[in-house]
């Protein structure tokens, strides 16, 4: 088994299932987030995502009384020194994240591998937050949501990662069950490019009176093919999210990511998705 300890930072909907995914191939897994009581929030939430498994016949019904055991909940990244590998799944916010990687720098041995599950920001940089000597074995590892359910993970090497870790991550991506790709590093990597030159579109769409967001994710489900359309997946995973990674595609690569109007007057009033309670889709 490669990785026989996994930590994991942020508690999130993203965090939670990455820690998941690893607790379900038998690997002991550490849980943080400064927010303590988002912990509790991922294990009751993961024992959801666990009971709708059993009822579709994924899992036996037991793997709840194994899997969730391995998690451990930390109360800091000081409990991380035994980790082989650490992924972070933090807010899509560099200063965010370099705090965590440089936070991690004193706390894991030098043998452990770190890597961030950003979806947009590039891992040579985020690299840079850590000694020098680490950044060898310094890589991203982009999951897509829900993790418990979507197969890619978008491997990406830093500059200064060794080609030994990239793979050994993409075999222990294979391990858990997901089908990895090697990406190069670069702002919004493959997937996010593609998908939000499509939302971006499909914003427009609206915005022009062409069709509506509900007609919009029908033509895309049964006229492309796809699972959800983007504006289920936009409320999915907040609006704001969205907007936060076309801002950071726009500044790389210029307006043809420009976010539209349309979105920020959105995020502006809280109609950020189904946590806030409406979004594209009202109640």
């Amino acid at each position: 088994m490669i990785f026989k300890t996994v930590g994991v930072v942020g508690a999130g909907l993203m965090g939670s299932e990455i820690a998941l995914v690893f607790a379900l191939t038998g690997r002991k897994v550490k849980l943080y987030d400064t927010d303590s009581s988002l912990v509790d929030q991922a294990m009751q939430r993961l024992e959801r995502v666990l009971g709708k498994g059993i009822d579709r016949g994924l899992y036996d019904p037991s793997v709840i009384d194994i899997a969730l055991p391995r998690i451990e909940r930390c109360e800091g990244l000081d409990h991380y020194s035994d980790c082989d590998l650490v992924i972070e799944a933090v807010f899509e916010d560099e200063a965010v994240k370099a705090r965590v990687f440089s936070d991690l720098d004193r706390f894991v041995s030098n043998d452990c591998v770190l890597a961030s599950n950003t979806s947009s920001i590039s891992i040579t940089t985020l690299a840079s937050k850590v000694s020098e000597s680490r950044r060898s074995r310094f890589i991203g590892t982009h999951f897509f949501s829900p993790v418990s359910r979507m197969k890619l993970v978008e491997v990406i090497p830093g500059l200064d990662t060794e080609p030994l870790i990239v793979e050994q991550v993409m075999n222990v991506c294979r391990e858990i069950g997901k089908t990895p790709i090697e990406v190069k590093d670069v702002v919004g990597f493959a997937v996010n490019r593609l998908l939000h030159a499509m939302m971006i579109e499909a914003t427009r769409l609206v915005e022009e009176g062409v069709a509506t967001p509900e007609d919009i994710d029908v033509a895309c489900r049964l006229g492309l093919g796809h699972p959800i359309g983007p504006f289920q997946l936009m409320d999915a995973t907040q609006i704001s999210l969205s907007l936060q990674v076309q801002e950071i595609l726009c500044g790389a690569y210029g307006d043809r990511f420009k976010p539209r109007p349309i979105m920020k007057q959105m995020v502006g009033a809280g109609y950020n998705g189904k946590k806030s309670g409406r979004g594209w889709y009202k109640p």
